[in-house]
């Protein structure tokens, strides 16, 4: 079987679904998993509460403990306001080089992962492999939770996971944890002309955002004096201000969408602490002078840890031998990985394509990039027969 050809035609039927975050993933997750049953995997399709969205679980081989899990998640960000020189919903080749949503961000991972099941299930003998394809990965990991929760309850767990972001096929073995929150300010509407008869909650969330830009600058000396993450110290983004519905008006809503990606867990909890003293001891009672009923709420979107780089790491041992590279590195961008090493698992990440092709308009993955990954998942599945 011609792999990389199999993976190609995979990408393009992938890249036609729109699994935009905010959209329904079952169209994909239903054809991933009629691949992966023709191919004699066990597949269990498992949807959110919603019944919109589905975690993709499946096995070639026994159902016992020390399985290896292939992971990527299914979602990709949204196209809208890019410059993108054709459809992103239609995979293009050109140059080597194949343009899509999602081609790099991570469905090319998914779709190797795939083409190659064939092979892994002709191979397989005592030692189980997995397939995890998880929604909402990139609004939190989600569904990545999610699947954890599901995988505590069953009689086998795997024992090393890769994750198939792209890593350009360097080996990652840590990488900052990403905690995402939303924060919203209930005041009292008035008119523009008597600004003391009502609570701007667009003014509140400006002073909030001015406390987590001081509070952005403060953690960069708090930054561990061994920390090899580029920056070194805790970040925090501001992504959105919204709030208000006229000039004239005094907003008596407004909402601050942020995020940090600590180095350490006591950097989180320096920043939530601090936060909330500002918010009871100064936002609030100056709200509440006006407006008794005023509040501020705080919904954690996701707070998913880190990879905690570790002295042993059966992972790392098996994607060097693979790739036939000893380095590991670590990166500052998250993924569901720390999810599963939560678990018990060794993990690492390690998948086709740059995180600089990421998030942006006319994303790719190089052909060359799918043909390294296409090699280690071949080299992994002789390592199944042995």
């Amino acid at each position: 079987m011609d792999f990389l050809a199999e993976t190609q035609d995979l990408l393009a039927q992938l890249v036609a679904f729109p699994t935009i975050s905010t959209d329904s993933n079952l169209a994909m997750i239903e054809f991933l998993a009629e691949k992966l049953e023709t191919a004699g995997a066990k597949v269990d399709v498992l949807h959110d509460a919603s019944g919109k969205k589905a975690n993709l679980f499946a096995t070639l081989g026994p159902e016992v403990d020390g399985g290896i899990l292939l992971s990527g998640h299914s979602d990709v960000v949204p196209v809208a306001d890019q410059n993108w020189r054709s459809d992103p919903f239609k995979m293009i080749a050109q140059n080597g080089k194949l343009y899509g949503r999602g081609t790099c961000d991570m469905k090319g991972f998914i779709a190797a992962t795939v083409a190659m099941a064939p092979l892994f299930a002709s191979k397989i003998k005592a030692r189980p492999l997995h397939f995890a394809f998880t929604y909402d990965e990139e609004t939190g990991c989600i569904g990545a939770a999610h699947l954890a929760e599901n995988l505590r309850g069953r009689d086998f767990t795997p024992s090393v996971a890769i994750i198939g972001e792209p890593t350009e096929m360097r080996i990652i073995e840590g990488h900052k944890g990403c905690y995402e929150y939303s924060t919203r300010f209930h005041g009292l509407e008035g008119h523009g002309a008597a600004p003391e008869r009502g609570v701007n909650a667009v003014e509140y969330a400006v002073r909030y955002v001015q406390r987590l830009l001081e509070l952005k600058e403060s953690l960069r000396d708090l930054a561990p004096i061994d920390s090899h993450f580029s920056p070194p110290w805790t970040t925090i983004n501001v992504g959105a201000l919204q709030g208000g519905v006229a000039h004239n008006v005094i907003a008596s809503k407004a909402q601050v969408d942020w995020e940090m990606r600590p180095v350490q867990a006591s950097d989180a909890d320096y920043v939530k602490a601090n936060l909330k003293g500002y918010c009871d001891h100064d936002l609030l009672p100056a709200m509440r002078t006006v407006f008794p009923e005023a509040r501020i709420e705080t919904e954690v979107i996701g707070e998913v840890d880190g990879l905690i780089p570790v002295e042993e790491n059966e992972a790392r041992r098996i994607v060097s031998e693979l790739t036939g590279t000893n380095r590991a590195d670590l990166v500052p961008f998250s993924t569901e990985a720390g999810i599963f090493q939560l678990l018990g698992m060794d993990v690492v990440v390690c998948g086709p394509g740059s995180i600089e092709q990421a998030h942006k308009a006319n994303e790719y993955v190089s052909v060359a990039q799918l043909e390294h990954c296409i090699g280690m998942l071949a080299r992994l599945g002789e390592k199944l027969d042995a």
